[in-house]
């Protein structure tokens, strides 16, 4: 972004120089999400200079979500405008994840507060914009996370603020600026504006997309029971019970034998043993590998390891133990803040990458996907509990990921039908509401040739959350 007078620019010297030696470490010197090589293939295109800024959001209601040991009851959808000076208004959505992104923030406020202290930061880059121009939407976000993530610490009072946070509050800016990206240069659908970088990585077509319901630990065995006569083939089961390590630990394996014996018997023709696979999630709550062994353990006596399809962020963020021998896929998600960390991860034996383009923004996603790509790490898509539009963003991109391990279709988290008190009103909103691939069939969408054609709605404009800054 060219700034005429906020003083920022594109990575700062911790990032560059942690970026740096991952690569290096990883022996990528070749690794094409360079920002020289980003430059170079966007050189055409000429800079964008916003005009006008704007911000808005709704609270939609939640049947109360627990995980991280707490829960969230209602979810902040935010709302970005930007304005170019050739007049072209683009609107970008997010929905704010607090708890997930940093759950310090969460426990030190109320849910209100917390959610306010995400949005000033998505206001803040706003402001950073408004007057200055950028060349795509990748650069941009290369200039604004370092300035909001400052800010973001300033205004939360926590210096180690985690990356993830200023991530999710940037994700309705840099839909928007994708969207104005695309208008200003005639791109006419998802494809066309991915940068050729990161083809390689999102140029896969599924025609079928698997819908990931998410079960909290000690859900009804009956909820989870219908969910697979109903066709979800694949479980989120969420872990990492509340309690203290062995009490967490004890819960775990008790709910992991209970779903077991529920649905272990259940077949399905999207994957190679034709058996249900299981997704687990402990949000980082395993203290110690040797826990995370002992659940291991126990999963392969109860007879469901060749079941589980990844164990996703079983340790904190700070471990740094080497979890490539433990017998399962262990997969990064909120700890894989950059591309990076995303590179860390992988050195600590990581096999799975569990991208959020709805999370922690579509630009840092294409070069997570990338680096994975390049690495031979499989990728699929988790949910934030996000509305209907933001489903369709997050699915553009399940669509385009390479097939997962022993998995047939593409992958993809979709919880927000389980928890919106008003799922089908937020339905209403979607500018392709109705369309075949906006719903869940037998545990699946269909991504049909309508669904790449027509880019899942999303570059399509919303009347609900466009009419969230009509002039009254």
């Amino acid at each position: 972004m060219n700034n005429q007078s906020t003083g920022t620019s594109g990575l700062d010297r911790r990032e560059f120089v942690k970026y740096s030696g991952a690569i290096i470490a990883l022996g990528m010197t070749g690794l094409s999400t360079k920002a020289s090589e980003i430059s170079q293939q966007n050189r055409k295109p000429s800079p964008i200079r916003i005009k006008n800024v704007s911000s808005n959001f709704e609270r939609e209601e939640l049947n109360p979500y627990r995980f991280k040991g707490s829960q969230i009851t209602d979810s902040w959808q935010t709302a970005a405008l930007l304005e170019s000076e050739s007049g072209i208004k683009k609107v970008g959505l997010a929905t704010q994840g607090v708890l997930w992104s940093d759950s310090r923030v969460a426990a030190g406020h109320s849910q209100s507060a917390g959610n306010a202290l995400m949005y000033a930061m998505s206001e803040r880059a706003l402001q950073i914009m408004k007057g200055n121009s950028f060349k795509d939407p990748i650069t941009l976000l290369d200039d604004l996370l370092p300035e909001v993530l400052a800010y973001g610490k300033k205004i939360t009072g926590i210096p180690d603020l985690r990356e993830t946070f200023a991530l999710n509050a940037l994700v309705g800016v840099d839909n928007a600026a994708w969207l104005l990206y695309a208008a200003e240069n005639k791109m006419k659908n998802f494809d066309e504006m991915i940068p050729a970088a990161y083809k390689p990585s999102l140029s896969y077509k599924h025609d079928k997309v698997a819908s990931i319901p998410s079960f909290p630990v000690g859900t009804d065995l009956a909820k989870i029971k219908t969910a697979a006569d109903e066709g979800y083939f694949i479980m989120k089961l969420k872990t990492g019970s509340a309690g203290s390590q062995s009490e967490m630990l004890e819960k775990d394996m008790a709910f992991m034998t209970a779903v077991h014996k529920t649905i272990g018997h259940y077949e399905t023709p999207y994957t190679t043993n034709g058996k249900i696979p299981y997704y687990i999630d402990p949000n980082g709550r395993y203290e110690k590998k040797e826990t995370l062994l002992r659940f291991i353990d126990h999963v392969k006596k109860i007879g469901a390891l060749d079941q589980i399809a990844v164990i996703e962020e079983p340790l904190g963020e700070d471990n740094e133990a080497f979890v490539g021998d433990v017998g399962v896929r262990i997969g990064a998600d909120e700890s894989a803040h950059t591309v990076a960390d995303a590179a860390k991860r992988i050195e600590q034996g990581y096999s799975v990458m569990i991208v959020k383009a709805i999370a922690k923004t579509l630009s840092m996603t294409m070069k997570i996907t990338q680096l994975a790509h390049e690495k031979k790490i499989p990728c699929f898509c988790a949910d934030l509990t996000v509305n209907p539009i933001l489903v369709d963003w997050n699915k553009s991109v399940a669509a385009r990921l390479a097939p997962f391990p022993n998995v047939s279709i593409g992958l993809q988290e979709t919880n927000g039908h389980q928890y919106y008190k008003n799922w089908d009103r937020l339905m209403s909103y979607h500018p392709r509401a109705g369309a075949s691939w906006t719903k869940t069939q037998k545990g699946v969408y269909l991504t049909d040739r309508s669904f790449f054609e027509q880019s899942g709605g999303i570059m399509e404009s919303s009347v609900h959350y466009d009419g969230l800054f009509e002039e009254k």
